[in-house]
This record gives structure tokens, sequence and C-alpha cells, in this order.
């Protein structure tokens, strides 16, 4: 859908309004985001390596004269009254409307009046297959209305004002905090960073803790990076991301009555092989060691624009993560394997927390639609579930744009 078919669905649902009362069309864009490789490691003291993509959410805002914001998403069809004078609770009948209203009540909270608005969004992120739609959403809200407001609103301490760019390292830890206290998830950083501060044609090696950052070039010359969605539940993912973590912290300890590591990322293959008996714990180790190892190689297979050498290292990735941290699951495996043997597909691997999901694969323009014909037929063979493909660049973070020009 273009920015002209998304201005006529929200004048049908709006009217075209009096622009010298109601204001102006004002048009944003969110990316969602996928963790090129580097998988099940930040919490064991490795960096994740996230891109933003070029697919994502998009949203259409007018200003009211009141102190109402509709809010009305195409996807869902459903639409969500706010009074900004109210308290803006969290509701489950909101459903979607929920990540909006956490923002505008944290505004409220830190100083902002919210004026009335009538807001529209649209996406072609696939909802819970692991790129991010609530991040996207949580910073495209803030991103909006702290560009819409900042007219009227007196500066603010934690954002930059008076005409200076948003600081975007503010944004996305202001929006986590409404994921983990409104919505209620506790999720890491990484989402909302990257939706925040992507960078077209870079990918971001992002230290977790500090959240200290490096943008590392990775431009894809003639291949596209296609998200491939399993369209299976990831009904084990949370019950085994803990007892993941709790096989790395034994892991670690086992390590540390002989050594002194600072985590499991800092640990050696060779002290893993010494001293962990158990073959569990030890398969969970050399996993977390060889994927950072293989994060630092992917840093520098990029810097010299080597995409051949980074599709060997997301195969690699996805060995590991199939055979030592036993994270994948059949209908990934299916995935993978799939694209590994497809022409001009360069390699593969389930990103995000595994057992459904998505699954990425770094393929060839020319090649990409023989490729999902023939991926989507093999899955569906051995799976019995039909699959999504989603062709995608590396792109911005959030911005404005009143023509909202993406590259498809």
């Amino acid at each position: 859908m273009n920015i002209k078919d998304l201005k006529t669905a929200f004048f049908q649902r709006y009217g075209q309004g009096d622009a010298s009362i109601s204001g102006e069309l004002h048009t944003f864009f969110a990316p969602g985001r996928v963790n090129l490789i580097g998988e099940h490691i930040d919490y064991n003291g490795g960096f994740v390596f996230p891109a933003a993509l070029t697919i994502g959410i998009t949203a259409i805002a007018r200003r009211r004269q009141d102190n109402t914001i509709r809010l009305y998403s195409l996807n869902t069809e459903q639409e969500v009254l706010v009074d900004t004078l109210g308290e803006m609770n969290f509701e489950e009948k909101d459903g979607w409307g929920n990540y909006p209203k956490g923002v505008f009540q944290f505004l409220s909270r830190e100083g902002y009046e919210l004026g009335g608005y009538d807001i529209m969004y649209w996406g072609d992120l696939p909802d819970g297959a692991g790129l991010s739609s609530s991040a996207a959403i949580e910073v495209l809200t803030t991103f909006m209305m702290l560009t819409l407001e900042s007219e009227k609103t007196p500066v603010l301490a934690s954002t930059a004002k008076g005409g200076e760019p948003i600081d975007r390292v503010w944004l996305s830890k202001f929006c986590q905090q409404v994921e983990n206290r409104y919505i209620g998830v506790n999720s890491g950083i990484m989402d909302q960073f990257c939706v925040a501060l992507g960078k077209k044609d870079h990918a971001i090696l992002l230290n977790t803790d500090t959240l200290a950052y490096e943008y590392v070039p990775f431009q894809l010359k003639g291949y596209s990076l296609v998200i491939m969605n399993t369209n299976h539940r990831r009904e084990l993912a949370d019950s085994k991301y803990n007892e993941r973590r709790a096989e790395c912290d034994q892991a670690l300890a086992i390590l540390n009555d002989k050594y002194q590591y600072r985590d499991l990322c800092s640990a050696s293959l060779e002290a893993v092989e010494e001293l962990i008996q158990d073959e569990t714990l030890r398969k969970r180790a050399i996993h977390v060691i060889t994927e950072n190892q293989r994060v630092i190689q992917a840093i520098d297979v990029l810097k010299q624009g080597d995409l051949v050498a980074f599709g060997q290292l997301l195969n690699q990735s996805h060995h590991s993560l199939q055979e030592d941290y036993a994270v994948t699951g059949t209908p990934l495996d299916a995935l993978a394997h799939a694209s590994q043997q497809q022409p001009g597909c360069l390699g593969a691997r389930m990103t995000g927390a595994g057992f459904g999901g998505c699954a990425i694969a770094l393929v060839k323009n020319e090649n990409v639609e023989a490729f999902k014909k023939n991926v989507s037929a093999i899955y569906s063979e051995k799976t019995g579930l039909k699959a999504d493909f989603y062709p995608s660049q590396i792109g911005e973070g959030v911005y404005q744009s009143e023509t909202f020009e993406r590259q498809a």
C-alpha cells in the first residue's frame, strides 16, 4: 500500500477536514528489525547485531481541536479512543491500541500536555513473527508525538527541542519502559534501539549493557534479505529461553571453579572441553562461544563487503542453534535447510528466540521469486504449514516522510 492509498483511506475514515482548523496530514514510518547473527548470546556477555528493515509500520496523523485521540489500524480494522486528560490505562479490549496508549500515558508523565489527533496505522510486518512490530509502533508513536508536540510543549531535558534532533537513545530507553512497565513484557532494549537508531545499509553492533554501539556497513549489492515466517506458534520459546539461561549459568559456574571468566562469551573452548563433562551443558557453552566468534567474524567480512563469507556464517549459526543450543525445531529447520539449497542463496538461519517465528536468507535479487516458490513448496511438504516471505533491504530507523518513499 502506497502513501496515496493510505491518505485515501484516512480521508474515507476521518473526512477531508479543514487544514486551517484541523491541521495538515503528517506521515511517519518505523521499521521492523532483524538480528542478523549472534543469537542467544546477549545474556551471556555477547553483542547483538541487528539491522532495521525497509518493511515496517506507517502512521498518518492530523491534529484535532479537542483532547481526543482516535487510533485506527487498517490491519485489524479496529478503532481505539483515548482521552488525553484521562488515565489512559491498559485495557485488554483495546488490543494493539495499548501500545500507543502506553506511549501517551508515559509522555504525559514526562510533562507533555498532549492534544487531540486522528491517527491511522498500517503495517506490512507480520504480527508476532519476531520482527518487533510492538517496538515499531512504540517508537513510531513516540517519535510522532515528540515531533508534532515540540512546537507547543516546554523544553524537556530528556529530549532535544527547539529544532534540534530528538535524542534517539533516550527514545529507545523510553519505549523500552513502555514495553516493560505498561505492556508488562520484560524485553531488553535491542528492539527499540534498532528501530530508533537504524541506519540504511548498516547493521548495529550493540552492547546491550552499556548501549555502546557501532554502525557496521552492510551493503546488499544485488541481494535481498528475505524474511521467512514459519507461521508456527512459538509455544516453547519462553520456557526454553529460561531453561537455556539456567544451563548457561551452570556452565559458567563449572568453568569458574578453576577460571574467573566475566561471562560465558569470555570463556575458551579449551576450558569447556577440559571442565564440562555434562554433554548438554558443554553443547550450550560451545554455541555461546562460537556464536560470539561468528559475530566478530561477521563484522570483519562485512567491512570487506564479502557477502559470500557472511552467508557461510549464517549457515554455521543455524547449525549451531540446531545442534548445540537446540532452539530451532522442525519448521525453522525446514525453512533454513530448504533455503540453503536454493540457487542464489548465500546462507540462511533462524533468527530470534526460536521454536517458531522467522528465519532469514540472503538471496540474489534475480532469484528471489524462484526462491520463494521452491522453498514454499518444500516447507509445505515437510511441515503442512504455509510460509510467508518478506524481501527487504536494510533501511533507516524511524523518520518522518510526507512522500513515504521506501525500497521494496
